[in-house]
Order: C-alpha cells, then structure tokens, then sequence
C-alpha cells in the first residue's frame, strides 16, 4: 500500500522523492546520468504518444504500456534532477507562469493558426 495521497503538492513530491532514493534507491545517480534518463523516459513517452494518438502501431513490446505510467516516470526524474540542482519546483513553476503572463500576454490569441 503506497503512503502517497491522493493529491500531493510538487514540494511534497520533492519531499517523497528525496526520501525514496536516501532510502529504497540507495543514493542519487549523478546529474549526467540522471539527464540521460530523463531522455529516455520522454523517448518512451514519445513512443507510446506516437503509437496511441499518431500513425504509428503498437509492436508487441509497446502493448501493456501506460500512458500515465511513462509520464509519471519521466516527472520522477525530472524531481530527482530538481532535488540534486538545489530547484524549487514549486517556486520555478510560479517563476514561469509569471514570465508566461507576460511575454505571451497576447501572443497566442493574435496567433491566426489558432484561430
């Protein structure tokens, strides 16, 4: 039975992470090779995004995969590379919708390929 709520902050994530690898993972695997991970994960993700939503059909291999799963995998390592870089997630979050807000304040909506 997992200790996760059913809804957890980014900064609780942070938290649950962090405990997880001291504990169950050992120890953190270093930047570089957390980075190279994260790629992988997104080319996973990408594979069954493409397979699910595009062109592409799914091998053998590819059946069983979950879409949630693979996303989940890929923000697991982006929170292990947050928590080794010293990044606030939740605070880089605000930091980015704030620049969203302004330097896309109306780029979007005068944007005639969305319309």
């Amino acid at each position: 039975m997992s200790e996760i709520k059913s809804e957890i902050s980014i900064a609780e994530a942070q938290e649950l992470v962090d405990k997880w690898i001291k504990t169950v993972g050992v120890r953190y695997f270093n930047e570089l090779t957390n980075m190279t991970i994260l790629m992988e994960e997104v080319g996973e993700l990408a594979r069954i995004m493409a397979r699910t939503y595009g062109e592409q059909s799914f091998k053998e291999s590819d059946k069983g995969k979950n879409l949630g799963d693979e996303m989940a995998d890929v923000l697991w390592v982006l929170i292990c590379l947050a928590n080794q870089t010293g990044v606030d997630l939740t605070e880089a979050l605000r930091r980015n919708f704030d620049k969203k807000n302004i330097r896309d304040k109306d780029r979007h909506r005068n944007n005639e390929k969305l319309k």
